[in-house]
């Protein structure tokens, strides 16, 4: 089983500390529920395990299968069987979801085989419906050019589209319920939870405890000021809707000057 382990990571934006000491690890099969208030570093963590080069890592170490990812590309990070879901997913004109999914299985198969010719067209339109299907979504979605005037919730469906066809070990969703109504919430919380197993581990990163009532996680952290500050159940986040982040913010001083 696959673990991402995330030791002492400290990173640097814009010239200021942003993570600061930071540890975590994230074991496929289980999912993990990170909050936190704006500032306190989530987003930073997210762009940071895939390799956003705006990012400076000062110290620390991301290990997953044996080697230091930090030490890789975005692109050998996702052949590895890393996936982000993005907070504001970006359009690209003229290139329709079926052709950037088809090739980016394509990419994960030469990776791992350099002779490999690619997915046949049968055996991937084939897996797109099975997957479309899995996730309940109308088959003519893969024809439309990829977030090109898209509703929230349609980027946030194929984000999680993208993220069951390539079929990742680890997924970290950056606020994938950013901006959703409770219907387009719902409706990728049920795409989270259909890909749910042994085989597949998640990082959801959140504001708000409310996609945590579709997508339930079996541990949950919160961070403050670059580090996790505290771990828990699914119960701490209940908590944290009921009492804010002040309690945690006081424990931490407490601990400060014990």
């Amino acid at each position: 089983m696959s673990e991402l382990v995330i030791h002492e990571l400290r990173v640097n934006v814009g010239g200021n500390e942003i993570l600061k000491g930071l540890d975590l690890t994230i074991e496929q099969g289980r999912v993990h529920a990170l909050m936190g208030p704006n500032g306190s570093g989530k987003t930073t963590l997210a762009y940071t395990l895939m390799g956003h080069p705006g990012y400076e890592v000062t110290s620390g170490e991301v290990l997953f299968k044996g080697q230091n990812i930090l030490d890789l590309d975005p692109a050998e990070r996702s052949h590895l069987g890393l996936f982000l879901a993005f907070q504001y997913p970006v359009a690209i004109p003229g290139v329709s979801i079926a052709n950037f999914l088809r090739t980016a299985i394509n990419s994960h198969r030469k990776a791992k085989d350099p002779e490999d010719k690619g997915l046949p067209i049968p055996e991937f339109r084939k897996l797109l419906k099975e997957k479309m299907d899995l996730l309940k979504m109308d088959h003519s979605f893969a024809g439309r050019y990829l977030n090109e005037g898209f509703s929230g919730g349609e980027k946030k469906r194929a984000e999680i589209l993208q993220m069951a066809t390539l079929n990742p070990e680890i997924a970290i969703l950056d606020e994938t319920d950013s901006g959703l109504d409770i219907d387009a919430l719902r409706n990728v919380a049920e795409g989270v939870e259909a890909l749910r197993g042994p085989n597949f581990g998640a990082l959801v990163i959140t504001h708000y405890q409310r996609i945590l009532n579709y997508v339930k996680p079996d541990v949950v952290h919160i961070m403050l000021n670059g580090k996790i500050a505290e771990t828990g159940g699914p119960d701490l986040a209940l908590k944290l809707e009921e009492k804010g982040y002040d309690w945690i913010r006081e424990k931490q001083d407490e601990k400060v000057t014990a």
